[in-house]
Formats: C-alpha cells, sequence, structure tokens
C-alpha cells in the first residue's frame, strides 16, 4: 500500500473498533485479579463491576438486570435461545416442535435451527421475506392459525447484518403473545444503532453482542425475561440464573456496558453523521453503470439500519470487488459466504429475490462513527477503475469456462 493510500475501514457491520470507554473500563476490571464468585475483598469486587455492568446494560436495553444473562457472544446467545427455549417447550409439551425463523436469519439462528431439525425432530418453518428482505407477517399468521399448539418458539431477527433491513418486531412479538408462544429476536446487528427498547418490544428473549457497538468481541448476552423457560446448554456451577454455568469475563462485561452506553449517549449525533456518509457512498456508487441498491433503503428513514450500504454490481465477482478494493486500502465485505472454499450467493440474496449471478456480485459497505468523507472519496476515486477490472476478470472467467480453460 502506497504512503499516501488512504486507508478505509468501511465493515463496521463486522466489527467496530473498541471505544475509549469500553477500554478504560476494561483496564479497571483487569486491575485486580479476583473471581466474581469468590468471597472475599477481591470477589466482591469483581461481583459489584459484573453487577454494575449488567444493571447498565438493562437500564439502556429496557430490561431487568436479572433479565440480562451474559455470554461470550451472539452465536452462544442466540444458540442459548433457540434450543434453551425450545427444549423447554417441548419438555412441557411434546407436540411443541415448531421452529419459526425467517428465511434472512443469521447462521447462528438457521444452522441450530437446522440442527433441531436433523437431530431433535423440529418442524423448522422458515418464513418468506420480501424483496427488500422484510419478513411475511402474512405467511407468520397463516402458520400459527394453522396449527399453532405445534410451535416451540419464534425467532426474527431485529435488522438483517446483511442488507439493514430492519424488521416489524413489535408485529412479530405480538402475534407470538396472541398464541401464547415465546418470540426471541437476534438484536445483534441493531443494538447501538437504532431504538431497541427489550420491555416495549414485547420479546420474550433478545440477542445482542458487545463488538457491534464499541465493544470487545467475545462479550454478548441474552435478554430472557423471568416468565419464560429456557433449558440450559452449560451445567456447571450454577451461574447466570443457572442458565449460562461458567466464571463471567467481568472485564468484557464492564466492556460491553460501557460501550452500549456510550453509544446510546451519542447515537443520535452519530446516526446524522453516518446517514450523510451512507448517502454520499450510494450516490458514488450508483452513478457506475449497472450497479443496484439492496434493501430497504429510501422507504423511510427507520426501514434500514443508519450505516449499511448493500449494493450489486452487473458482471462482477463479489470477490474480486473485494479483493481490488483492499488493494486500494478499502476494507468492505462481500454479499457471499464461503462454503468448503467455493463462493457461494448469499442466502439473505436469494431469499429476497435475487438470481445467484446477482447476489455473487454484491458488497456491503458499512459506516461508524468514526469514518468520514476522506473514507466515501477514496471509494469515488476507484470505483470506475475496481468495476471494470473486476468486469473484465469475470468476462475472461465466463470465457474459460465456455471454452474449457487453457493451460
Amino acid at each position: 500500500m502506497s504512503m499516501l493510500q488512504h486507508f478505509a475501514y468501511l465493515d463496521n457491520a463486522a466489527s467496530t473498533a473498541l471505544v475509549g470507554q469500553a477500554r478504560a473500563a476494561m483496564e479497571s476490571a483487569w486491575a485486580r485479579p479476583g473471581n466474581s464468585s469468590s468471597l472475599h475483598g477481591s470477589g466482591r469486587r469483581a461481583r459489584r463491576i459484573l453487577e454494575e455492568s449488567r444493571e447498565s446494560i438493562a437500564r439502556d436495553l429496557g430490561a431487568r438486570p436479572s433479565e440480562v444473562i451474559f455470554t461470550s457472544g451472539g452465536t452462544e446467545s442466540d444458540n442459548l435461545a433457540l434450543k434453551g427455549v425450545y427444549a423447554a417447550r417441548r419438555r412441557d409439551d411434546d407436540r411443541r416442535r415448531t421452529v419459526i425463523v425467517s428465511a434472512v436469519e443469521h447462521h447462528a439462528i438457521l444452522d441450530p435451527a437446522q440442527w433441531l431439525a436433523d437431530e431433535h425432530g423440529a418442524n423448522l418453518v422458515v418464513l418468506p421475506v420480501d424483496d427488500t428482505g422484510v419478513v411475511s407477517l402474512d405467511a407468520l399468521r397463516e402458520v400459527l392459525v394453522a396449527d399453532a399448539e405445534s410451535v416451540a418458539v419464534i425467532s426474527v431477527m431485529w435488522a438483517n447484518n446483511e442488507v439493514g433491513t430492519v424488521q416489524p418486531i413489535a408485529d412479530v412479538a405480538r402475534l407470538g403473545a396472541e398464541y401464547g408462544i415465546p418470540v426471541h429476536s437476534d438484536a445483534i446487528a441493531a443494538v447501538g444503532h437504532v431504538p431497541v427498547d427489550f420491555a416495549a418490544s414485547g420479546l420474550s428473549a433478545m440477542s445482542i453482542a458487545g463488538h457491534k457497538f464499541g465493544g470487545p468481541q467475545g462479550a454478548g448476552a441474552l435478554l430472557l425475561r423471568r416468565d419464560v423457560a429456557c433449558t440450559p446448554l452449560l451445567q456447571g456451577g450454577g451461574h447466570e440464573r443457572d442458565l449460562r454455568s461458567g466464571t463471567q469475563d467481568v472485564a468484557a462485561a464492564a466492556g460491553m456496558a460501557a460501550a452500549l452506553h456510550w453509544s446510546l449517549q451519542h447515537r443520535d449525533e452519530h446516526t446524522a453523521h453516518i446517514v450523510a456518509l451512507r448517502e454520499r457512498l450510494c450516490d458514488v456508487l450508483t452513478e457506475v453503470g449497472g450497479v443496484a441498491v439492496n434493501g430497504a433503503l429510501g422507504r423511510g428513514a427507520d426501514a434500514a439500519l443508519p450505516g449499511v450500504v448493500h449494493v450489486s454490481f452487473d458482471g462482477c465477482e463479489g470477490d474480486s470487488l473485494l479483493m481490488l478494493l483492499d488493494a486500494k486500502g478499502i476494507e468492505c465485505s462481500t454479499g457471499s459466504a464461503c462454503t468448503a472454499g467455493v463462493a457461494a450467493a448469499s442466502h439473505v440474496l436469494l431469499a429476497m429475490g435475487l438470481d445467484k449471478a446477482t447476489a455473487r456480485g454484491s458488497l456491503r459497505f458499512s459506516f461508524a462513527h468514526d469514518n468520514d468523507d476522506d473514507d466515501v472519496t477514496a471509494v469515488a476515486r476507484v470505483i470506475d477503475e475496481v468495476t471494470e477490472r473486476a468486469r473484465a476478470a469475470g468476462t475472461l472467467s465466463a470465457s474459460g469456462a465456455r471454452t474449457g480453460g487453457t493451460r
């Protein structure tokens, strides 16, 4: 990379930088040893930090402190919610075997849901979405009207991590409550970026992860109402309401709580800043021929996450675009996952009705408060060249495939 080349980190939906408040809280927690379950002074100090962090997170997310269960991150929180609630509901009534999820969930929901179907006899129902990624409430109601007694749990994400579409969570929760079915939401992409109030939402359970809003990686929580039965995945010391045994990571909890509080204090100003960058980037990208914006942008201020721009480039492979941009000092992500070394089209984009070629030629750019106009300018300087080179590479690849390739 040239010394004069601008470095732009535009993959904040994958992970954000640790904010200073989180670092300070963690360093304070690390200053003295102590297990939060120990009864001596150091243990009591660790316990105080842990419980103050729990109280802070509860206040900021409209929950009770006893509803905040610390975990190692979003994936564990999602697994505990889905598997734990399913097991508890089915234990009480063996007819409850149906698990309902949306087609655009993160794999931290889709994979455990499929595991429940493969290994534990669950009937998996996947709800369709429209062309912006919004889940079909009509489809959900249809399933519930037909056989609500068989439903163990419903899980619909608050906002999509790839295209940024915000889901009608309150409506999903109301439908679940109408039929007495617990509803979980993976709110990992949403918390810190859009208003989230656990109690007001009507949800039974909700997952969060610290590194999405300026906290540390490896820190998460499951917010779980006290009246919702959940079978633990781990047996051990009975920590976290006996739902998540294991010595708590006090520093991680403190860092997550500090980052969450800071991000909510500054959310309005950060949102205005980020939306301005997002709109400028959209203009830059759509000036390139054959580029389409995906998701719910343009459908209203509350329809999409403020910091996500997801676009598809005709005639390009997302992986080629990603590497060409990376060589120019611009970091973003593709709209595809890699399975066994072979690029695969994103399940989110396919569920939204995009064809495989378009889905594979997609990129996600995502902003945080520390991005600026120079980052967008850096994209503007190179995007025409990068797109031209990616399309040329795609044309050569297609030609090679038609002729059987060359040696």
